[in-house]
């Protein structure tokens, strides 16, 4: 079983520090870890072996404490190694540009959920790029990966120093006395730490009175944000016969449908494809199941679906209205090096962009380091370009190494794809067999910024999305971390900003002066380039020729939230507990007073929707939209018996007075505790701020 380790360098430039990272290496392990145990002497006892261990999961050096001037994520608070004393403490020192790093986050939530009660997890985010040293850049990393545990904004590199940290990601153990039990780094993280922790905690609870399993409540950063009608929104692709545009809603598990006005800045939402549960099943439009997609692309009335984190290519028939699994096992490949087989043997790694070409389907395969191609008559699927090994590499297909390529297009007879962690721009040769992979721009791992000019001055920042427009043989670039979309000549190899300021916002106008955020993909339509602002969790539209910039208006939002207000049968997480009432029987009703954000307003194309149910038979049940425009409305109710609690729970859709486009909502959910008696009211008021 191999691990494929990255040694970095540190650089100090008086400004910020780089890493560089050597040639890879394969190592090979019996399992992927080397732990350093300190167990009650000086030195330092290295093992292979699980069964090395013994009965000893005691560290004997002090794991160093968190700076107090660091900023933490996930929670309400600071904290020291101290406050976790009775704990085991897993730190998961991450990047959130890194594949690895995504990969390891299943087996993290995995680990969390086996030991609650006796482990924390603590990420410590030390940068790659520039762009990710920001909070709130690692806040929207948080939102999108789904993180429940805390993470320190470690952006100078202070605890990736004190703990010695040589790679992304590397994980560090410590035991409920604060001492380190040992490190790792790579993937296959549960796999590794599993039986370790199962072990510890079995040799803890022997010795009797070391673990504190009294749960740590965390106020996550999912609890205090508002939601948007789509959620991170990954790829982009359109039909111009039919003048629709087809969009991986990735963070609602989803793909969305959206039918064009005219002017091509509003538009209707014609499908959902996908429940929006997490998961991998095939069917109908509203069973079907997806986990985080990025990669779309349109061919002959089907929708081809890079399923990124299912690892899986799925197609979408618009005629039958099904979803159908063409290729992946559904896990990620553990192998490295060329591969080749039957599309549904052969296990994928992060699929994360598409294109169809005649009958081959090409494939970003960020996971894998390549490009991929499957033959979508005879089935069979392979490494087309690259590989395997992590670098800029220009040579011969299937001798070059790219890095975490993330988007791909096609003139005809060129792939051109965005290879994300060298921030390039590189082709590779169609039809031919000694074709090669070529670098337009780009230089290396950590080469990257944001620089116009021509060949290799020209800088990018982990650069995702990619397509050629033919009109103009130009290759535009959403400059991801820039925030910026850029314009590539393949031929001369200059490289211009197009639209975007560099600072992250969702300000509308002219392309110079408009902002982004993190935007990941763009096609062009009809002369309006369209762009995925992931981060902004909105479409915004370029118009090629007058160059203004403004942010698409889904006219029909509710059809994107349908059945979002439901009667629940598991509480949420973000419970909102109202001071006791007394009331009395019969009619009354509960008044609502919303404040909204300065500039915001209750969206008229979509009503607040109220659900009220109890715990008893104390209220007879609401489910009604409330006909109001108004952040203060109130809803009739009728309580016909005992004492208990009231469950209220509301959506609420808001959007800004000045662009259209970016709306919001906020699905609450309140608890009241309500006794009933001859003297009580029959008025709840309920008042609360919307961010």
């Amino acid at each position: 079983m191999n691990i494929v380790l990255h040694y970095c360098l540190k650089l100090n430039s008086g400004i910020f520090n780089y890493r560089n990272y050597n040639n890879m290496r394969e190592i090979t392990f019996k399992f992927f870890l080397i732990f350093i145990l300190f167990a009650g002497n000086s030195h330092a006892q290295k093992f292979t072996d699980i069964e090395d261990i013994g009965m000893n999961y005691y560290g004997n050096v002090t794991a160093p404490d968190f700076h107090k001037e660091l900023e933490w994520l996930n929670t309400d608070k600071q904290y020291s190694i101290k406050d976790f004393r009775g704990k085991l403490v897993l730190l998961d020192f991450w990047t959130y540009c890194c594949i690895n790093c995504i990969h390891i986050m299943p087996d993290l939530k995995k680990l969390e959920e086996k030991y609650k009660n006796e482990l924390v997890v603590i990420g410590v985010h030390s940068a790659k790029f520039l762009t990710e040293r920001g909070t709130d850049n690692i806040r929207q990393a948080i939102l999108r990966y789904e993180i429940e545990h805390p993470v320190i904004n470690d952006k100078d590199f202070d605890v990736w120093d004190s703990y010695t940290a040589k790679a992304w990601p590397t994980l560090v153990l410590v035991d409920p006395n604060g001492k380190i039990i040992g490190m790792s780094t790579g993937e296959g993280v549960f796999d590794t730490y599993d039986p370790v922790i199962s072990s510890a905690i079995s040799e803890y609870d022997m010795a009797g009175n070391i673990l504190n399993r009294q749960p740590i409540k965390f106020i996550l950063e999912k609890e205090k944000a508002p939601k948007s009608l789509l959620s991170f929104p990954g790829k982009i692709t359109a039909d111009s016969k039919s003048g629709r545009l087809f969009i991986t809603d990735s963070n609602n598990n989803r793909v969305i449908i959206l039918s064009l006005n005219e002017n091509g800045f509003e538009a209707k939402a014609e499908e959902v494809i996908g429940s929006g549960i997490e998961g991998n099943k095939d069917g109908p439009y509203t069973k079907a199941q997806f986990f985080r997609p990025q990669g779309i692309a349109f061919a002959n009335d089907k929708l081809y679906i890079a399923d990124t984190e299912n690892h899986l290519i799925r197609v979408v028939d618009l005629v039958s209205k099904q979803v159908k699994t063409i290729a992946g096992l559904g896990y990620q490949s553990k192998e490295y090096g060329i591969i080749s087989g039957n599309a549904l043997e052969t296990a994928l790694n992060s699929p994360w962009d598409l294109i169809v070409i005649g009958d081959e389907l090409y494939i970003a395969m960020a996971g894998r380091h390549q490009l991929w191609k499957m033959n979508l008559s005879s089935g069979t699927i392979g490494t087309y370009a690259g590989s395997g090994r992590e670098s800029i590499v220009d040579d011969f297909l299937l001798e070059s190494a790219l890095s975490q390529p993330s988007g791909i297009t096609t003139d005809g007879v060129k792939l051109y794809f965005a290879d994300s962690e060298v921030s390039a721009i590189r082709s590779a040769d169609l039809n031919n067999s000694r074709g090669k992979v070529k670098t337009i721009v780009g230089m290396g791992l950590f080469d990257f910024g944001d620089l116009d000019g021509i060949g290799d001055k020209v800088r990018l920042q982990h650069p995702l999305g990619i397509f050629y427009n033919p009109a103009d043989e130009l290759i535009y670039v959403a400059d991801t971390y820039n925030s910026k979309i850029k314009v590539v000549n393949p031929l001369t190899r200059e490289s211009r900003t197009y639209a975007g300021t560099g600072f992250t916002g969702t300000r509308d106008g002219i392309k110079d002066a408009a902002q982004f955020d993190e935007p990941n993909g763009l096609t062009i339509l009809n002369g309006n380039i369209y762009v995925t602002d992931t981060n902004n969790n909105l479409i915004r539209v370029i118009d090629m020729a007058t160059g203004e910039i403004k942010t698409l208006k889904i006219t029909n939002p509710e059809k994107l939230t349908a059945g979002m207000i439901t009667i629940r049968k598991k509480k949420p997480d973000n419970i909102i507990t109202l001071s006791p009432l007394d009331l009395k029987q019969g009619n009354g009703f509960i008044k609502f007073n919303f404040k909204l954000p300065e500039g915001y307003h209750i969206n008229p194309e979509a009503l607040p929707q109220v659900a009220v149910t109890s715990d008893g038979d104390i209220i007879e049940p609401v489910e009604m939209e409330v006909s109001t425009k108004s952040p203060e409305f109130e809803v009739p109710v009728n309580l016909t018996g005992n004492s208990g609690e009231v469950i209220i729970e509301v959506l609420v859709y808001y959007c800004d007075t000045e662009n259209a486009g970016i709306c919001k909502y906020r699905d609450l959910y309140f608890e009241l505790p309500v006794t009933i008696s001859g003297s009580g009211g029959n008025v709840v008021n309920i008042d609360h701020v919307l961010m």
